[in-house]
This record gives C-alpha cells, sequence and structure tokens, in this order.
C-alpha cells in the first residue's frame, strides 16, 4: 500500500475521484510500466482480461465524449460500439483525450474524469470478482469489483 501523502498529484486525483462516487481503493503506484493491458497484468499477477482500459471515444456527429471499459483481452469493434452508443466514433487525439479527461494515455482511471463522461463497460469485466484499472499515472493501478464499478459510475454494459 502507498501512503497517501506520497501519491503524485494524478493519483490523488483518482482516489478523491473514487471517494466522490463511494469506492474505496488502494491505489498501487509500481515501479514498472502499466501502460499496456499486457504490461499492467503482468505488474499485479492477473489475467490480461482483468485489466480496465479506459478508452475515449468522441461521437463523429455530436462531439460528444465516451468512455469505454474494455477487457483487456478485448478489442473494440467501433460499429458496434456506435450501434450501441447510437452515433458513430472517432478516436481523438492523445491531447484531446487528456483536454476530456484530465489524465494521459496509458494512465486514464474509469472515473475521476474533468469532463463527465457517458460510460460503457465491457461485459467480460463483470465475469471477474476483482478487476484493475490505471489509476492517474502509467505506473498506477488499483483492483475493484467490476459490478461496484459498474454501479458507481452509471456505466451501461456493451459487447465491444
Amino acid at each position: 500500500m502507498t501512503d497517501e501523502t506520497l501519491l503524485p498529484d494524478a493519483c490523488r486525483r483518482v482516489l478523491d475521484g473514487a471517494r466522490a462516487i463511494g469506492l474505496d481503493v488502494v491505489i498501487e503506484v509500481l515501479t514498472e510500466s502499466t501502460r499496456t493491458a499486457d504490461e499492467a497484468a503482468s505488474a499485479v499477477g492477473c489475467d490480461v482480461a482483468q485489466i480496465v482500459k479506459s478508452l475515449v471515444f468522441t461521437g463523429r456527429d455530436t462531439g460528444a465524449p465516451y468512455l469505454l471499459l474494455v477487457s483487456g483481452a478485448n478489442r473494440v469493434d467501433q460499429d458496434r460500439a456506435a450501434h450501441t452508443i447510437g452515433e458513430a466514433l472517432d478516436r481523438p487525439s492523445g491531447s484531446k483525450v487528456r483536454e476530456i479527461t484530465g489524465f494521459a494515455i496509458g494512465g486514464i482511471p474509469p472515473f475521476g474524469h474533468a469532463t463527465p463522461l457517458k460510460t460503457f463497460v465491457d461485459q467480460k469485466l463483470l465475469e471477474f470478482s476483482s478487476v484493475w484499472a490505471a489509476a492517474g499515472t502509467p505506473q498506477s493501478l488499483f483492483s475493484v469489483d467490476p459490478r461496484a464499478l459498474t454501479e458507481k459510475t452509471g456505466a451501461v454494459a456493451f459487447e465491444p
């Protein structure tokens, strides 16, 4: 466990975001990178399917930002996701993602963003009793019950 006072600012914002929605999480800051799902799974010793990839898309027509919480074992079929969301999707640039979320790619958490995001969760994640998500930096993660995460974020289950 990492002393909260020693957490990087981005991690403290994630911790504050968790508390704001009623989740109690413990952020782990690691020495190795957790930027990719494979790196994160290796770092914490879990199956890659238990890693939450927080992917940001924008609506092609509305420009609305969407957050897709996807199992590390899955890829997003943009056409299928667009059908679920109700509009075609675009992948914004890294700088736009940072503007929307307040976090850099590789450390985007599932909540605590600068902009409220309509959130969708990969049904595969709901098969596990716990999953691991980014905690604000490319070296930080936290474990969480995916059903609690879904409930507290108001996420809609989908098949990526």
